[in-house]
């Protein structure tokens, strides 16, 4: 895959992973190989990199990856894959029209791939059938950004958040999903004093060093920001001036907000927060000129996500501060390019360049610009409903892009049988993943690296992703998979481009076109830039008008893209869940990112380092509930809502509320069985935005009696079947399986030694003890390197594992004495164990950090001194606090 060269070279590029929009340099050494650094010169990440970012260089192998175009599973070639692809979009289009067909695309898409799959779609095609992923994601954002600015604005840049004396983190667990912006902030703190405040409903890594945590009910933050709005009116804290010239609807949304939340109190009991924190909080606010309000999925990902995103933008308007300095409310996006996706028209209900249906006008200026006469005139199916009707018959073809819905859409079990339904399934990506199962035709998607073109970041700033290794197999980019079914659709004229730099330069001439002003969104500037302009390409804002500077900050002059001018409240009010508990599910399931991984694994997944802080998928739940269901640390437990059903390990936690359990978004069929929170979660939607409620869905938790336990080490890459529950994670030289069962244990063994009828009988060594109770085997290779161990019995009585994932790692030939202790699992002389790693940066393990505590150590800093742990993306730092507490209180009794 990786090209070796004469000699070492390094790119500039961009991390592929979340909206901070990190620069990368990636060198490729002269054999191949490739290194990744932060890019000093970057000013989103100005040299950090978080641990995902670090491991980019260990994401590039061809491990899964698809290499050749397939049609019903065999091989094909590009010609008759695309002519197939072609002919049967056509053909359902004339024989149904063209709303029979959808695209489901995604953040991971660069810029360009997305304007030409928007273009075909909206243009040529004649549908709005155009979703992407970023409809989980951001859509809230949007709809709540139009509604108050008029236009999908995000007024701040990243400098914000290092000159603020406020910054309120709603909705946003910072220091793990976003860590590089987090310690530009924590940075800032250290340096001016800020004040941060999280309003989360878990005692997530990002509280642990902020100075109020309010640990609301889920779901109310719409009264816990109209009780803020209503005390800035009732103190005397909005500025007046700034509402009367440049706002209009605060009268209408300050009485909702008053009625809604009278008073500190009310807010405190809905909120379920003590009333003095909710004092505090309002006291800071009104009293903190230089006040950011940073919010992601936490708010987003709501059936009322739209009202929350105004009510917080509400508090903004109501004291002037948007678009100044330290000031406003910021939207941090979840993917690299959900805001270049948004710039295009990716969603459903948009058009290009921030034009949009419910404007004729703009419906008509798209369509000469493009010279597309049959542009679609109305939006298009959103993610949800978009799989309904493939689900129901109404949409027949459909073409999935850089995505896996099959796991991450709500409802996951509905959208399977969605795609099994559809009459015709195409899917473009990287590697295979759980929906390419269901793709009637498969188109192999160049991955990071690879591609060329640019992102958008969450502070409007656009960089450059480019290519420093070169494609394997047939892998192409999207942008001319697209372009070449276009071209076979009988659109060839409209998408005759020569590259990515061609694509750029029509995108900016959009922006620009007949925009006076109208519309913030323009780059119109960046329109003739050459091929060797957009090759040198440096990361800048938008917007860039022709003639004009390119603008960092936007709004602060008190002007909106509203046909007033004028911003505007939207009055809203605090609603309940969408789908409440009750007695048959009564537990309300969170899920969200960890600190490690990312979407459904399909990179980091295969990252030793990454897969070893939380090698497993964990239920994480408050004691109280657990006592109550009876549940202990590392038992199974069975989810089950409405929707379907899930199974993880169970991590007991004080971090959670009573009543409330939280499971990670991240396990696929490629990582573990039935532990995805996809299948668990509702469909159900904001009606604004359409983004589904994925915070909040009510599951009914119970404790599986499992009576075996089983742990595989192995060299190769299985997807077991047969078993209750089973996870895997990538190690040194291959996998690790944690396996486990209700059945018996002599059932168990059969289950679990099904795994071995591959290996060869003369290499493998087995024992059983006479009870049946437990199990041992393991299998060398030729060379005499460990290939295989497996180990069972009852559950808490299996021998570690380190020694052996040691040999594993090695593949050095075994000594007499090693093979002699293989089926105890116990290395014959004493060996020293990092435990598990908490540092994945650098492979920090919780007892070297223990040691540097036992030798001296008694701060975070301190111990990043001796073993580094915390010194790179800082995003362990709360959990090496958490361990130095835990030794300060243990030396206390």
């Amino acid at each position: 895959m990786i090209a070796p060269n004469d000699e070492a070279r390094e790119v500039r590029t961009t991390c592929p992973y979340c909206g901070v929009g990190c620069g990368v340099l990636a060198r490729v050494a002269a054999d191949g190989s490739v290194a990744v650094r932060g890019d000093p010169d970057h000013p989103a990440n100005l040299g950090k990199l978080c641990s995902k970012g670090s491991a980019l260089g260990e994401t590039l192998g061809l491990n899964g990856r698809l290499l050749h175009p397939e049609i019903g599973g065999k091989r094909t070639d590009w010609n008759v894959a695309l002519d197939l692809v072609a002919r049967r979009f056509s053909e359902t289009i004339t024989s149904h029209g063209p709303d029979s067909v959808g695209f489901y695309v995604s953040g991971q898409l660069l810029t360009e791939d997305y304007y030409v799959a928007n273009k075909l779609m909206k243009g040529f095609i004649g549908s709005g059938n155009i979703d992407t992923n970023s409809r989980l994601c951001m859509a809230s954002s949007v709809a709540g950004h139009r509604r108050a600015f008029g236009e999908d604005i995000v007024p701040g840049t990243y400098e914000d958040f290092e000159q603020a004396d406020l910054v309120v983190l709603t909705g946003s667990n910072a220091a793990w999903c976003h860590p590089v912006l987090y310690q530009r902030l924590l940075a800032a703190r250290a340096a001016r004093g800020t004040r941060i405040v999280v309003i989360d409903p878990r005692r997530t890594a990002t509280v642990a060093d902020c100075d109020l945590h309010l640990a609301i009910r889920p779901g109310t933050d719409v009264l816990l920001f109209n009780g803020l709005l209503a005390h800035l009116a009732r103190t005397g804290a909005v500025d007046a001036a700034y509402v009367a010239a440049h706002t209009g609807g605060f009268d209408e949304a300050v009485a909702l907000a008053g009625a809604d939340a009278p008073t500190v109190r009310r807010v405190a009991e809905g909120c379920d927060v003590a009333p003095a924190d909710i004092e505090r909080f309002y006291s800071w606010f009104a009293t903190t000129g230089r006040s950011v309000t940073v919010y992601s999925q936490g708010v987003n990902q709501s059936a009322h996500g739209t009202d929350k995103v105004n009510a917080i933008v509400n508090c903004h308007l109501a004291t002037g501060r948007i678009g100044r300095p330290g000031m406003g409310p910021f939207s941090v996006t979840g993917q690299p390019n959900a805001m270049g996706g948004r710039e295009v028209g990716g969603l459903a209900n948009q058009l290009a360049a921030h034009m949009g249906f419910d404007n004729p006008a703009d419906v008509e200026r798209v369509a000469r610009f493009w010279n597309a006469p049959r542009t679609a005139r109305r939006a298009g199916l959103k993610a949800v409903d978009m799989f309904e009707a493939a689900a129901d018959g109404r949409i027949k073809a459909l073409w999935v892009m850089g995505t896996n819905p099959a796991v991450s859409m709500p409802d996951a079990r509905r959208v399977r049988e969605a795609l099994k339904r559809c009459d015709f399934v195409v899917v473009s990506d990287v590697v295979h993943t759980d929906t390419t199962r269901f793709a009637d035709v498969l188109l192999p998607a160049a991955g990071w690296g690879e591609k060329d073109g640019t992102v958008t970041n969450s502070e409007r700033r656009i960089s450059r992703q480019r290519p420093f290794v070169s494609r394997p197999g047939e892998a192409r980019p999207d942008w001319w998979t697209v372009t070449e079914v276009a071209r076979r659709m009988g659109f060839s004229e409209a998408f005759d481009y020569s590259g990515p730099a061609a694509i750029f330069r029509e995108h900016a001439a959009l922006s620009g076109f007949e925009n006076e002003g109208a519309r913030l969104f323009d780059i119109g500037d960046l329109a003739d830039v050459g091929d060797a302009g957009y090759e040198a390409f440096s990361p800048r804002h938008w917007p860039a008008r022709r003639g004009s500077k390119a603008a960092d900050r936007l709004l602060a002059d008190g002007r909106f893209p509203t046909a007033d001018g004028r911003a505007r409240f939207i009055a809203v009010r605090q609603e309940g869940p969408a789908l409440p508990v009750d007695a048959a599910h009564p537990i309300a399931l969170n899920t969200g990112r960890l600190r490690d991984q990312w979407h459904t694994m399909t990179r980091t997944g295969l990252v030793p380092r990454l897969m070893a802080n939380a090698p497993e998928p964990a239920l994480e739940i408050n004691p109280a509930d657990a006592a109550e269901i009876g549940l202990r640390e590392g038992d199974l437990a069975r989810l089950d809502s409405r929707y379907g059903g899930g199974r993880a390990k169970v991590r007991i936690t004080d971090g959670q509320r009573r009543g409330e359990a939280f499971l990670p978004m991240h396990w696929s069929g490629r990582f573990a069985a039935n532990a995805a929170a996809g299948p668990l979660s509702t469909p159900l939607a904001d009606p604004l935005s359409g983004q589904p409620e994925l915070k909040h869905v009510p599951v009914r938790i119970s404790r599986e009696p499992v009576e075996w336990a089983g742990v595989l080490m192995t060299r190769r890459d299985l997807r077991p079947t047969g078993f209750v529950h089973w996870s895997r994670a990538a190690v040194a030289g291959g996998w690790v399986y944690e396996l486990c069962g209700t059945e018996s244990p002599d059932q168990g063994i059969l289950l679990a030694r099904g795994l071995l009828d591959i290996v060869p009988r003369d290499q493998l060594l087995e024992y059983t003890d006479r009870r049946g109770q437990s199990f041992r085997a393991a299998a060398t290779d030729a060379a005499g390197g460990l290939m295989e161990a497996l180990m069972v019995g009852r559950p808490g009585q299996l021998p570690g594992r380190d020694w052996l994932l040691s040999l594993l790692a090695s593949g050095e030939p075994l000594s007499p004495l090693d093979r002699r202790a293989l089926l105890s699992g116990r290395a014959p002389v004493p060996m020293p164990a990092v435990g598990r790693i908490v540092c994945s940066c650098f492979s920090v393990g919780i007892n070297q950090i223990a040691a540097a505590i036992t030798r001296g150590c008694s701060s975070v800093e301190e111990v990043g001194k001796m073993v580094r742990a915390g010194t790179n993306c800082g995003s362990c730092r709360s959990e090496i606090k958490a361990i130095l507490d835990m030794s300060r209180l243990q030396a206390a009794e």
